[in-house]
């Protein structure tokens, strides 16, 4: 193989020349057909543009707001607990063994699924469910306080 006979692993598409010429198939308006706005260089609308008419997104009312106090908590159920080796649980151990992703501002245990392990549990808040069923095991359940 020789320098001259080296040919691109992909065929290169040719590039358009427009404007040069009824021959072409692209000459005269290159494409863009006659007259108007989508016929002039930097034409066409913004996205949302009616035509002047109102656009929808101002003519809807605005409805709702994001409480800036808000607390978003992160929600452990009983059978996520079952995963945890250690034997006092909290957001921290739970974040080192990988149960959990993040701890946002504290976990809120459920009583969802069946736990079958005696546990002592710190967290901001438990359903009264997952407290019946952590104490029927003979295990703790400790609120701990946001600061």
């Amino acid at each position: 193989m020789k320098l001259n006979e080296l040919k691109p692993a992909v065929k290169k598409e040719k590039r358009k020349r427009v404007g040069r010429g009824i021959g072409s198939g692209l000459g005269k308006t290159s494409g863009r057909g006659h007259k108007g706005q989508k016929a002039r260089t930097g034409g066409g609308v913004r996205r949302g543009f009616e035509g002047g008419q109102t656009p929808l997104y101002r003519r809807l009312p605005k409805r709702g707001f994001t409480n800036i106090h808000a607390k978003n908590y992160t929600e452990v159920t009983l059978t996520m607990l079952n995963k945890s080796k250690a034997t006092e649980v909290t957001a921290q151990s739970l974040l080192a063994e990988g149960i959990i992703g993040k701890i946002n501002d504290g976990i809120v245990v459920l009583g969802t699924g069946k736990l079958e392990k005696k546990l002592t549990i710190k967290a901001i808040r438990f359903t009264a469910s997952a407290k019946e069923k952590i104490e029927a095991l003979g295990g703790k359940v400790e609120v701990i306080e946001v600061v």
